[in-house]
């Protein structure tokens, strides 16, 4: 229980960071993932942020809409879109980039480094525990 509330606050203050600097956490993530690739088709995004298709679809489509990115199929294979940010897309993820940043000094604060190494090895287990149970 001590882990999901923490997971749940911490999560919860990150999105009002992100919210306060203009952004949203699927904004946030949608924008990073693109910028990570370059150039990302609509499918392989959606499997690098973790959620469905058709969410990805909604949040493209306000975000295209509102002249973040770009979506143009693949010359090579029509059913495929391309995923491409645009100037005011570029400008927002530098925003949102330096909101995240902040937020990440925020959360660090008064933990030495080999605190941080060691909490990144017990979050590391525990992902494998789980992974190993579903099996």
């Amino acid at each position: 229980m001590n882990l999901a509330r923490t997971a749940k606050l911490v999560a919860q203050a990150f999105d009002a960071a992100l919210v306060e600097a203009g952004g949203t956490l699927p904004v946030w993530v949608t924008l990073l993932s693109v910028k990570s690739r370059e150039l990302a088709n609509q499918r392989e995004l959606a499997g690098m942020i973790g959620i469905q298709g058709a969410t990805l679809t909604h949040h493209l489509n306000a975000m295209e809409a509102q002249g973040l990115l770009t979506r143009r199929r693949d010359p090579e294979n029509r059913r495929v879109h391309q995923v491409a940010l645009t100037t005011d897309g570029e400008a927002l993820f530098e925003t949102l980039r330096t909101a995240a940043l902040a937020f990440d000094k925020r959360l660090r604060v008064g933990l030495p480094d080999d605190k941080l190494a060691e909490f990144a090895e017990v979050l590391a287990a525990l992902r494998a525990n789980v992974a190993d149970a579903a099996g």
